[in-house]
């Protein structure tokens, strides 16, 4: 329901303000301040999304929680699409969402609302975990980790040494 109020009263009051505005100051200086808006939208997320992305990146790798920096991603994403979107209303949404604050203020709020039941990082592939135990087994014991962080696990298959004769090559290497 809420949101197909909100398909209803967001073209009503850009409709409203586009009115107001445009009475005020005319029409080509109205049309150039959505222009302009457009186009400082586009600068300001795709220089939040690059810090964004290296937010993520540095979460990964040092092995953090990444919901905030997704969450701040997806907020940048949606803050982009309406400051695409013609109109006074959803440009101040917009710009509102590119500020940090706003957006952790938003995080914060959703984290309140959301339950995450489990969160791992690394550990097995393929299998859910229930009562701490993989695949939900009775006694199944969690995954081992080797004593030595120079001990890498792992399979291989042996590959013939030279090129076969119908091997066209991918050009990203010199044979």
């Amino acid at each position: 329901m809420w949101l197909f109020m909100a398909f209803l009263l967001v073209p009503l009051i850009e409709i409203g303000l586009f009115i107001q505005v445009g009475g005020l100051i005319g029409l080509w200086p109205t049309l150039l301040i959505v222009v302009l808006t457009a186009v400082l939208g586009t600068y300001l997320v795709k220089a939040q999304g690059a810090r964004a992305m290296n937010d993520l990146r540095r979460s990964f790798s040092q092995l953090e929680d990444p919901s905030e920096p997704l969450a701040h991603g997806a907020m940048i994403l949606v803050s982009g699409a309406l400051l695409l979107t013609p109109g006074f209303f959803t440009d101040a949404v917009g710009f509102a969402l590119l500020a940090p604050p706003v957006r952790v203020a938003v995080f914060r709020w959703l984290r309140k609302r959301v339950t995450v039941t489990r969160f791992q990082m690394g550990g097995q592939m393929g299998g859910q975990f229930s009562e701490g135990r993989p695949g939900g087994q009775p006694g199944a014991q969690p995954p081992r980790h080797p004593a030595s962080k120079d001990v890498i696990d792992g399979e291989f298959t042996e590959m013939p040494s030279g090129k076969s004769p119908t091997h066209p090559g991918s050009g990203w290497t010199r044979h």
